[in-house]
């Protein structure tokens, strides 16, 4: 029983040197005096922003993508201590002694510095040479680009770290498919690449990009896979539902994650609440709730109410009116009905509630019980400060002259009677005898006598309407654009009859008692919808590049300037590395199609497992260039020259495949493969060189002459060069 005592128990481990040195160059490069700048570099400015909130619980919305990169970020934050408490408006700013710069900064560092490794388990993952992954993660190593951007608190590290993982998960995954089906390391790696999927996703909708291309990878040897005849029917079933799940259900389970923790741990109010819809925002701690707590949930006859815009464009508002009227004239010479004003008002203010009042009675006062309102209803809208009716008649709207004008109605005794009998009509019921309910229900009002609808057209009224937003009536609307949608957002039961003592009402708080909340999911939809169709501003900017520019590297960024020395960061990637890896990927597509012309003529210039090895490096490394790189050309937005790293790095991967492929397959003596390699080593030594000569601007630790940064910027250089001679 005691034998195993008699004899040493012995651990034996393969250790890759070449892995373990790669790693801790990549450490090295990227950690190293990590806190340099102490001072907001570039768009740090925004991201820190974003982990004052998280530090402080507030809900904030960002439509660059979903919340994952920004909780990672976050993450370095907490760790470090940081209470969120920083200015952040300026960059350049001095970072005061409470933020843990280092901590902020660690994670990007930390992917930025494993990617560097990964590179070279998935060249090794393709089946090339040791010295060819050596290679790849060389010039990942020194990419001056990929440096910079991994040692700021920038989310571009983690989203390339992510892509990486997802395509040497993969490759694991598919290698063990070979050996080993269904064993332990088979279930790990297809499920890390469903995870690595999911965070790339997470960090920025680039990420979709890389997750497609994995998708379709996975869906063609899944293809293979079912005419494989040595397969049972069970068995091939089995491994489809297996790549479902941890390609397809895995990934939106972990999506779906990541916005439940954003939306668990930023539970206050915050300044991007007005963006959201009035039951988001009650559903927030604060702001809206605060006001809202305890409303009547169910619409009445005599209900005093403010109407919020679905829409929320061109800013969220409210239906409005107050004591002016129209002009009799407008400018362009077009006469009105000289009405009392209704507009859209974008701020809480008395002149924004409205009574329900039923057209048969004359009481303005909620009745013991309540008469609820129900779909399909006729209402009248009596503005409660000034006891005027929401009427619309066969006059133009100022701004919108194919529209009907809306006002409150005031009896000139002339022959232009009131027309203010409105339809309820709510857009999301379940049943055609739905209650009216307080933010939860979404609502038309149809015009009785014209069928036009109530709509915010968005336009801005004149100074004589106080540059408010026009409200007009719309008779050709078809279906239900969310800018004839409205809902109740305050809410209160009225209870008095005379004028004056209504007015104290409505300046006073809500007293009444009833509550709500939204689900998880309802909360999910709203913020995904929003962040899909929210634009920020799309104006240029200084540093601003077009996608074509990124190729030959004819642009940079200039992230931070010291105050007082002229010492400085840039965006400025190694301009061999860049030329080296689009002339890559040109000789890579040119052999593939000559490849293909000849197989097709049955002439096999590769043995079938190099041929297969040589397709599989072109799909996830070509592929992935063009997935993180062509979209962009579709794009309307203002794009820098980051958004170009990721695919950058599959560029990378694929330049020493093919100079790998280059000296086993196309040269054909040993004295070629010699000059070749001689060749191979030159162009190394130049990119350490131009690397090295970067260095400057990549870690912004040197004081630089305008002379000398112009020698650093290859454009600047070359420019320079060619007019010397």
């Amino acid at each position: 029983m005691w034998g195993f005592l008699k004899r040493p128990v012995v651990v034996t481990a393969n250790i890759n040197l070449h892995l373990v040195a790669l790693t801790g160059m990549g450490l090295l490069s990227r950690l190293w005096q990590l806190t340099y700048p102490r001072a907001v570099v570039f768009d740090e400015v925004y991201y820190g922003q974003y982990i004052s909130f998280y530090m402080k619980r507030i809900f904030f919305l960002d439509d660059s993508g979903p919340p994952f990169g920004h909780m990672v970020l976050a993450l370095g934050g907490y760790l470090g201590g940081f209470d969120g408490n920083f200015l952040w408006n300026r960059i350049g700013a001095e970072y005061s002694s409470n933020v843990p710069v280092w901590s902020l900064r660690l994670l990007p560092a930390l992917a930025g510095a494993l990617s560097v490794p990964m590179a070279y388990q998935i060249v090794l993952e393709l089946h090339f040479s040791h010295c060819a992954a050596v290679g790849a993660a060389l010039l990942m190593l020194i990419e001056n680009a990929l440096i910079t951007q991994s040692r700021l608190m920038l989310l571009e590290a983690v989203l390339i770290f992510f892509n990486l993982l997802a395509v040497l998960s993969y490759l694991k995954f598919f290698n063990c498919q070979k050996q080993s089906p269904f064993s332990l390391s088979w279930w790990f790696w297809l499920t890390l690449t469903g995870v690595a999927c999911s965070c790339a996703v997470g960090v920025k909708y680039m990420g979709v990009f890389t997750y497609m291309l994995m998708l379709v990878v996975a869906a063609v040897h899944a293809w293979h896979l079912i005419g494989d005849q040595t397969l049972s029917n069970v068995r091939v079933f089995c491994h489809l539902l297996a790549r479902a799940v941890a390609l397809l259900v895995i990934p939106a389970v972990l999506y779906l994650l990541f916005f439940y923790i954003h939306l668990t741990v930023l539970f206050r109010s915050g300044p991007h609440d007005q963006i959201m819809s009035s039951a988001f925002q009650a559903s927030l701690e604060g702001g809206l709730a605060r006001i809202t707590q305890g409303q009547p949930l169910e619409v009445a006859f005599g209900s005093q109410v403010t109407l919020r815009s679905v829409f929320g464009k061109p800013v969220p508002c409210w239906l409005h009116s107050h004591q002016n009227t129209y002009p009799m004239i407008y400018e362009n010479g077009r006469g009105s009905s000289h009405q009392q004003q209704v507009t859209c008002y974008p701020f809480k203010d008395v002149n924004n509630w409205w009574i329900v009042k039923d057209p048969r009675r004359h009481q303005l006062v909620v009745s013991s019980p309540p008469r609820p309102v129900r779909h399909g209803d006729m209402v009248q809208l009596v503005h409660g400060m000034t006891a005027r009716s929401l009427n619309t008649h066969d006059v133009a709207a100022p701004m919108s002259p194919h529209s009907q004008e809306v006002s409150c109605y005031i009896d000139y005794n002339i022959s232009m009677p009131a027309q203010n009998l409105w339809r309820l009509e709510i857009v999301n019921r379940r049943s055609d005898t739905e209650v009216w309910k307080t933010i939860l229900s979404e609502v038309r009002f149809v015009h009785v006598n014209t069928s036009a609808v109530l709509k915010l057209s968005g336009a801005h009224l004149p100074d004589w309407g106080f540059r408010q937003l026009e409200i007009v009536g719309e008779k050709l609307s078809r279906g239900y654009h969310d800018s004839t949608v409205w809902n109740v957002e305050e809410h209160r039961y009225g209870t008095s009859q005379e004028q004056r003592e209504r007015e104290w009402e409505l300046n006073s708080p809500v007293q009444v008692d009833a509550s709500r909340n939204l689900s998880f999911m309802a909360r999910f939809s709203e913020l995904q919808w929003r962040m899909l169709v929210l634009r920020s501003d799309d104006s240029e900017h200084k540093y601003s590049s077009s996608p074509l520019e990124w190729v030959t590297l004819d642009t940079n960024i200039a992230y931070w300037l010291h105050p007082r020395t002229s010492a400085q960061i840039h965006l400025l990637g190694n301009i061999v590395i860049w030329v080296s890896g689009s002339l890559a990927l040109a000789i890579y597509m040119l052999l593939f199609l000559w490849y293909l012309l000849r197989r097709r003529r049955n002439v096999h210039d590769l043995p079938q497992d190099a041929w297969l090895c040589w397709v599989l490096a072109g799909s996830l490394c070509g592929g992935g260039w063009a997935v993180n790189y062509l979209p962009f050309f579709l794009m309307e937005k203002t794009l820098f020259l980051y958004h170009y790293l990721p695919a950058l790095t599959f560029q990378i991967l694929l330049l020493p495949v093919v100079l790998q492929h280059i000296s086993d397959h196309l040269c054909r003596s040993q004295l070629q493969r010699s000059v070749f390699s001689a060749l191979v080593v030159a162009w190394y030594s130049s990119a350490c060189h131009v690397s090295n000569t970067l260095r400057p601007l990549t870690y912004g630790d040197k004081s630089l002459s305008p002379e000398e940064l112009k020698a650093l910027r290859w454009k600047d250089s070359w420019d320079i060069l060619i007019r010397k001679h």
